[in-house]
């Protein structure tokens, strides 16, 4: 007798593939910075209480190769890296705010 591995999952609520995407340290909370406009690396780590500099470039690593966040290099003097939502995540604002309400 044989038994199935179904390797695939499938989502019950439509806020779950949101909660997995920003799951992990500070992630929500950068996320929630990025809602108010573009910031910076050295922004968060001064905006984040106990943040440092190693988790905070992993989450951003994160949130950019999920699509929510986008990265621009600013090309004038001195030269600086903004974050700002990204399409998808202009389009998830709606779902972010409806969690944050229900805490």
């Amino acid at each position: 007798m044989t038994t199935s591995n179904n390797t695939t999952t499938h989502e019950t609520c439509p806020a779950q593939a949101l909660l997995k995407l920003l799951s992990g340290k500070y992630k929500a909370e950068i996320f929630r910075l990025a809602t108010a406009g573009p910031v910076r690396f050295s922004g968060l780590l001064r905006d984040i209480p106990d943040a440092n500099r190693q988790s905070i470039s992993v989450a951003l690593r994160e949130l950019e190769e999920h699509g929510l966040l986008k990265k621009n290099t600013i090309k004038v003097k001195p030269l600086h890296i903004e974050y700002q939502l990204s399409p998808k995540g202009v389009e998830v604002i709606a779902v972010f705010r409806q969690l944050e309400g229900l805490i």
